[in-house]
């Protein structure tokens, strides 16, 4: 495997060195046999911050996005994996920084004594073996290992999948892990009440974690200068920025919760949000240029996070991906993946009609 992939590398520096690309790549897929995969990018708010239920406002949003009809799923969180890594190497990772972003499986590795590694061993053994029908047993198994390997919201697939008096304990959940996964299927957090529970109502067996923190840990000196300039970047923002962030929170308040996504995913709105944040950071006039080390973390962070969604789909040609991501992500992915070989992207504001 690996010498395929050296000799592959070769190959395509080899080929490469009489034409260096310039714009964007060429489009090489006009004969490709079969249908293009489709990449729906939903741009969201993070729902975590608002503090009433939201199962019913949503559901008018779930019923647009199963219309859909996603194979894939994707969501804003830190693989288990990643969050592994991290914790390996403290010393280019600090926890205080990154911990946050990644759940405690420790619960999980005492119920079912595996940690994440082989965790994440059992869980991509299993999907590979996995029936049309699958029992009880094997859902709740499977939940307790997608636990150990820190992916909670496709253990919350597999639970929500499970009739109400089959969500009991046993097969690897203890007490502990069923309590959890019952507080996360009231969570508010888009992974849960978004995706996790589209995810069940089509029957997929998981959701795919790509978010990717490893490219934006910037190394800086003077964080509070860092800080200072990022702000003072942020208020300049113009009239139109800061009214839209205010119809934003009130459409938040409210109970039509599509309407605050057809919103915040006009492109419009999304123009103006960068425009107002990276674009005014870019212009930064510190000396030691702040404003270019956010943007180029943004940008790599971005760059790593659309290379986990293509790696999701690249054994699913024509696959349906719908990516559920934090609305500033939403510019950068249309644009990467729109780049990508044999993927058309869909037009979020058609898709929400």
């Amino acid at each position: 495997m690996r010498l395929r992939y050296t000799l592959l590398g070769g190959l395509l520096a080899f080929s490469s060195l009489g034409a260096q690309a310039q714009g964007p790549l060429p489009a090489l897929d006009g004969k490709m046999p079969g249908p293009r995969s489709s990449v729906l990018v939903l741009g969201t708010p993070h729902l975590s911050e608002i503090k009433r239920p939201l199962a019913e406002p949503l559901q008018p949003l779930i019923e647009r996005l199963a219309a859909f009809k996603p194979d894939i799923i994707t969501i804003e969180n830190l693989s288990g994996e990643q969050c592994d890594l991290i914790a390996r190497h403290p010393a280019v990772y600090p926890a205080e920084e990154l911990a946050p972003y990644c759940v405690n499986t420790e619960p999980a590795k005492a119920a079912t004594g595996l940690d994440v590694p082989a965790a994440i061993a059992e869980y991509t053994k299993t999907l590979r073996e996995w029936p049309a029908q699958p029992t009880a047993a094997q859902r709740r198994r499977l939940a307790a290992a997608f636990l150990a390997g820190g992916e909670h919201p496709s253990a919350l697939v597999q639970w929500l999948q499970l009739p109400a008096d089959e969500q009991h304990v046993g097969d690897g959940l203890d007490a502990t892990l069923v309590a959890r996964l019952q507080k996360l299927s009231g969570s508010n957090n888009e992974s849960y009440s978004i995706a996790a529970r589209l995810a069940a109502k089509l029957g997929l067996t998981r959701v795919y974690a790509t978010d990717d923190h490893t490219g934006d840990n910037v190394q800086i000196d003077d964080e509070k200068a860092y800080g200072e300039a990022i702000r003072a970047a942020w208020d300049r923002a113009s009239k139109q920025a800061k009214a839209n962030r205010a119809h934003q929170e009130e459409l938040s308040k409210g109970d039509d919760l599509l309407a605050l996504y057809r919103f915040v995913n006009r492109p419009d709105v999304l123009r103006t949000g960068i425009e107002n944040d990276f674009a005014l950071a870019m212009a930064d006039p510190s000396p030691q240029h702040y404003g270019r080390y956010y943007v180029a973390g943004w940008e790599a962070r971005n760059l790593r996070m659309v290379a986990n969604i293509r790696a999701a789909f690249r054994e699913r040609p024509g696959a349906r991906v719908l990516s559920i991501v934090g609305s500033s992500h939403k510019p950068w992915f249309d644009g990467l993946l729109g780049q990508m070989q044999g993927v058309e992207i869909v037009d979020a504001e058609k898709a929400l009609k």
